[in-house]
């Protein structure tokens, strides 16, 4: 049976993270044995260096928070990515050319990244539900799926808004068995992260995971 700290993504993207603080989630997530650590690309090798020898995967973001970088900035960044050492890539899709119905688009920048990623590690799709409508959402999910993608985000905690529980459920009936759905942004405590694996979640994204391990508020 999976422990709840491995299926976290223990998680670091403020623009002020500093090495020292990178370090000390890398030690943190091999202490607690946390699926993968999630740091901007910029310490995805010094995030290898300290991982190198453990179990811990390095999860890096693309495109982020906006999403609005061209889909050629996007398969660059997750090609340089994955040479650095990442495991996984957390992209985020154009939300502008979702909402102006150009789905065309929006799968080849996913597909963008999954070609540029060849197989070498595991793509995950943020599609910020925050922004969308519901008939958004299932697009955005069936494009993910189309395109080839490992998994379905909900946010980059950069946003609006973070994980709901309505979300996951209407991800989760969307796609099935076909991807796996990571719930991130908000979740702060063991309740909200058990929540959000029973509503269909197989990851959650957090930065307050050790609280959530130890069950803390």
């Amino acid at each position: 049976m999976k422990t709840i700290a491995s299926m976290i993504d223990h998680t670091l993207l403020k623009p002020e993270a500093t090495e020292e603080m990178i370090k000390n989630l890398c030690n943190e997530a091999i202490e607690y044995g946390f699926a993968a650590v999630c740091v901007n690309p910029f310490y995805v090798k010094l995030a290898k260096k300290i991982l190198m020898d453990s179990e811990v995967k390095i999860a890096t973001v693309i495109g982020f928070p906006l999403g609005a970088s061209s889909k050629g900035v996007k398969a660059y960044e997750a090609t340089k990515a994955i040479e650095d050492g990442a495991d996984e890539v957390d992209m985020v899709i154009n939300i502008g050319a979702l909402k102006n119905k150009d789905f065309e688009f929006v799968k080849k920048d996913i597909k963008s990244v999954v070609d540029a990623v060849n197989g070498n590690g595991i793509v995950k799709v943020i599609i910020e539900t925050c922004l969308l409508t519901e008939e958004e959402k299932v697009k955005a999910c069936q494009l993910s799926k189309e395109a080839g993608a490992h998994f379905v985000k909900t946010s980059t905690g950069f946003s609006t808004g973070g994980a709901t529980i309505e979300d996951v459920k209407l991800m989760k009936s969307i796609v099935g068995e076909h991807l796996q759905i990571k719930a991130s942004g908000g979740v702060r405590d063991y309740e909200t992260a058990i929540a959000m694996i029973e509503a269909g979640a197989s990851r959650i994204g957090a930065s307050a995971s050790v609280n959530i391990v130890k069950g803390l508020k």
